[in-house]
């Protein structure tokens, strides 16, 4: 009878211990937080602590947390604006990023800091203007007269070519990666040039550069040098805030969002996401998958996958976002993200399910076998 006890024990045991090595194979689950909504989740522990449950219930690994938007911080800064920060800190009367942090960790859930690194979204109070002016803001070749005539898509984005852009922007790294040691991973988002019509780079340090490394004295906007000019700005910016956070937290995940189709990121945004992940610049890509089209949607992973060497470190982004009244679109999505073999299945985002619980419903209904 003891013998038959310490048996029943012993496969108890066992089955324990098999158990976390089933689930290590399954796809992971991320989710993006943005801090668009109102008020913003990181605004109150009622809404922190709603998240995690979300989070837990949808069985979510990884919380990717805007902590950096149009050149404002939801952590404390010197370059950024951090009125968002200290506006949570007085409704919450503690740091609202580490408590999410660490009840994320009690549940198992890893955060990764996500940020707008080349945006400024509509900012026009953007600390980064008021230091350095416009000559900082990536442009096409016309004149401009106002603040206004150098907004892009409904925002103003930073020159990637400009020094002066990347040393603060890598000291903003520093700043949160100093002041979070618990973060898990950090996301850089925006490190491209906008791909609405994309003719820009004409800023008078851009060019200066351009023409002494080259040796050309005319740009024509068809000419080969001058886009991979503009790729290689992009390149050495990720190569350089890739380097900051290594540099303090040698271990963090680092990762990027890269445009998709692959050809817009390429040609367009000029931002060759597949080369970042083969030199191992970055742990991990988030692609942008944001087609509303199912059949749209699985063409571009397949396209993905032929880029990189790398496809099982290719996070798989849906875009929650388009999808309000498409919940079948979403969950057909989702399983293509789920079966591609890629690292992961990031929602975007938080928000737009809150905001439709028929698409809300359907993640959390979602459970792994």
């Amino acid at each position: 009878m003891a013998v038959n006890r310490i048996g029943f024990y012993v496969l108890c045991v066992l089955f324990l211990l098999a158990e976390p090595a089933q689930s290590e194979s399954l796809p992971r689950r991320g989710l993006f937080v943005s801090m668009i909504q109102e008020p913003s989740v990181l605004a109150r522990r009622a809404d922190i602590d709603k998240l995690l449950d979300f989070a837990k219930k949808g069985r979510v690994n990884i919380l990717f947390v805007q902590t950096y938007r149009a050149n404002q911080a939801y952590f404390p800064s010197r370059i950024a604006d951090p009125s968002p920060y200290r506006v949570s800190m007085k409704n919450i009367s503690q740091d609202p990023l580490r408590l999410l942090i660490k009840e994320a960790h009690r549940a198992g859930i890893e955060v990764h800091a996500w940020l707008n690194m080349l945006s400024l979204g509509e900012n026009k109070d953007a600390p980064l203007l008021k230091k350095y002016g416009t000559g900082i803001l990536t442009r096409n070749a016309k004149r401009k007269k106002r603040l206004e005539d150098y907004e892009i898509d409904e925002q103003y984005f930073l020159e990637p070519g400009d020094m002066r852009v990347r040393k603060d922007l890598c000291d903003m790294v520093g700043e949160i990666l100093v002041a979070y040691p618990e973060l898990d991973g950090i996301e850089f988002d925006y490190v491209r040039y906008p791909d609405e019509k994309p003719f820009y780079g004409y800023t008078k340090t851009n060019i200066t550069r351009f023409k002494g490394a080259t040796g050309i004295k005319k740009i024509e906007e068809g000419d080969r040098a001058w886009k991979d000019w503009k790729r290689a700005q992009v390149t050495e910016c990720m190569e350089l805030f890739a380097l900051k956070a290594r540099g303090i937290r040698p271990r963090i995940q680092i990762s990027a969002t890269g445009c998709m189709p692959y050809s817009r990121a390429y040609h367009e945004a000029f931002q060759d996401w597949p080369s970042w992940l083969d030199r191992g610049l970055l742990d991990f890509v988030t692609v942008m998958d944001y087609s509303p089209d199912p059949s749209e949607f699985n063409d571009w992973i397949a396209a993905a996958r032929t880029k990189t060497k790398n496809f099982n470190k290719v996070n798989i982004g849906v875009g929650a976002y388009k999808l309000a009244g498409s919940p079948k679109i979403l969950e057909e999505e989702f399983r293509l993200a789920e079966s591609s073999g890629g690292f992961a299945c990031t929602i975007f985002h938080y928000g737009s399910l809150v905001k439709n619980p028929d698409l809300a419903n359907l993640f959390l209904r979602r459970q792994r076998s």
